[in-house]
């Protein structure tokens, strides 16, 4: 029998706003622990939720950005549990009728190059946080922070498209793009501001029905998403191979031990006793307001990667990075319009910036290089002022010090020599000082003239074209070969 997983995700994205989603607590992360809280999120009696208009116009940028249908008019219900960091005992959420229904989203994998559908955008109130250690020394004792507590969501939940834990990549890595682009939210992991669970199950190929579910937890990295879902493929797939039956439950992914453990048992929508909330209206989209969430839409990620490819003559794996993040896009374009040589920025941003990007953990924005330093470099470098090699030594200090490279070259004395005239006394004098080496390369030794750049340029302390230097001495060899 052929089995196939069949996978949904469940995403969470915090939406880029100064405030909660039903008062005007702070939403910023890093506050000190309940600071940012007031009656309402802390769920006092008497206190009446108010929703912020500018949680609706995100939400609804994301939904057209994804091709979402968009109801006439969304209704929030309570979504009942009981869990020490959720003040009310509810969570305010959106149950039968969402915000917007029916959309999709295009990926791309080595193997697949398909839509996975949307079937649901909602918009809920975020709970507070559990904290289990680095407080103090108390033994089994847990602190509550509610500062989380009422900060604004969307939940983009996909139908059941996925089939493989590189589709699930995609599609994250994609919607992450998309979210980010459209300045709906920071989609930053490591601040919690995107949540993913993922929903599996495994059947058979040919089988119409899907087999036993099981969601897995505490997925806090798109590579955590990857490697848990494969390990749960592959025990799901052994317990059928084995005849034993799959529970459906939730799992939690220990990433130290790279595998999913049970948490508790799956609940069903019925477990949470969804019920309209008497204290907000139901929520009426107008043609106005889409109207204005329309016109609010950038280009998106899809859009940019096919206009770099044609305006910029990149190739598809290179736009498609330099599109992924809005940021980076920006500095990217920024650099091509001022070096006016697209594809040069193009691999210097992609080789040496992200990598000093890595190295140092830091992300773009907070880079000591921007986008006119490399522009710069990059005149210099198609100017031949500079060769390849002084370049990256120049991006080094660039990085470190912050300084122009014109600065830096000036300080270094960098400058390259490219009068043919002064070069070609540089390549005479190499000839005269090793006549053996120039002797074999005149009787076939070509590998030979890598060497003898090599000394032309040492002659030269490092100044010389290289270029210009190995035109040179081909032309030199010319009247001494028979």
């Amino acid at each position: 029998m052929q089995l196939e997983p069949v996978i949904g995700l469940e995403v969470h994205a915090q939406l880029n706003t100064q405030t909660k989603i039903f008062c005007g607590c702070s939403s910023r992360f890093g506050s000190t622990p309940n600071e940012n809280t007031c009656p309402v999120c802390l769920g006092l009696p008497g206190a009446l939720p108010v929703l912020n208009e500018k949680v609706v116009e995100l939400a609804l940028r994301a939904a057209l950005a994804v091709q979402c249908k968009v109801p006439e008019a969304s209704i929030f219900a309570r979504k009942n549990y009981f869990y020490p960091d959720l003040p009310k005992g509810y969570q305010i959420s959106q149950y039968d009728r969402p915000l917007a229904i029916d959309g999709s989203l295009k990926i791309q994998t080595a193997d697949s190059n398909r839509e996975i559908r949307i079937r649901r955008i909602h918009l809920e109130e975020d709970a507070g946080k559990l904290l289990h250690e680095g407080i103090d020394d108390t033994a089994d004792a847990s602190y509550v922070d509610l500062n989380r507590a009422g900060v604004p969501l969307i939940e983009i939940v996909t139908e059941p498209d996925i089939h493989s834990p590189e589709e699930a990549y995609s599609y994250l890595k994609e919607l992450k793009a998309i979210l980010q682009s459209c300045e709906v939210s920071e989609a930053n992991m490591e601040e919690g501001n995107l949540r993913c669970d993922a929903n599996i199950s495994i059947r058979s190929v040919d089988s119409p029905q899907l087999g036993t579910r099981v969601e897995i937890k505490n997925l806090n990295s798109f590579k955590n998403v990857l490697k848990a879902l494969e390990y749960e493929i592959e025990r799901q797939t052994q317990c059928i191979e084995n005849g034993k039956a799959i529970v459906q439950e939730t799992r939690l992914y220990d990433a130290d031990h790279g595998k999913t453990e049970p948490m508790r048992s799956k609940e069903e929508a019925q477990d949470y006793r969804y019920f309209p909330d008497p204290d907000l209206l139901p929520l009426p989209i107008t043609a106005e307001l889409l109207k204005i969430a329309r016109a609010s839409l950038p280009e998106l990620p899809d859009a940019k990667r096919q206009r770099f490819v044609l305006e910029y003559a990149l190739s598809s794996k290179d736009a498609s990075t330099l599109a992924e993040d809005r940021v980076l896009a920006f500095f990217f374009e920024e650099t091509a319009r001022n070096s006016k040589e697209p594809r040069l920025s193009a691999n210097w941003i992609l080789r040496d910036v992200l990598e000093s990007l890595k190295q140092s953990g830091i992300q773009i924005q907070n880079a000591p290089v921007r986008s006119e330093h490399v522009a710069a470099l990059v005149v210099l470098v198609r100017s031949n002022q500079i060769s390849n090699t002084q370049a990256k030594e120049v991006f080094q200090e660039m990085w470190r010090s912050g300084k122009m490279p014109q600065e830096i070259v000036s300080e270094k004395g960098m400058i390259q020599i490219s009068d043919t005239d002064a070069v070609r006394q540089y390549v005479h004098q190499v000839f005269a000082e090793h006549p053996d080496v120039v002797a074999r390369f005149k009787n076939g030794e070509i590998k030979l003239q890598g060497f003898l750049v090599g000394l032309v340029m040492k002659a030269s302390g490092g100044k010389a074209n290289p270029a210009l230097v190995a035109k040179l001495i081909r032309e030199t060899m010319e009247p001494l070969n028979p």
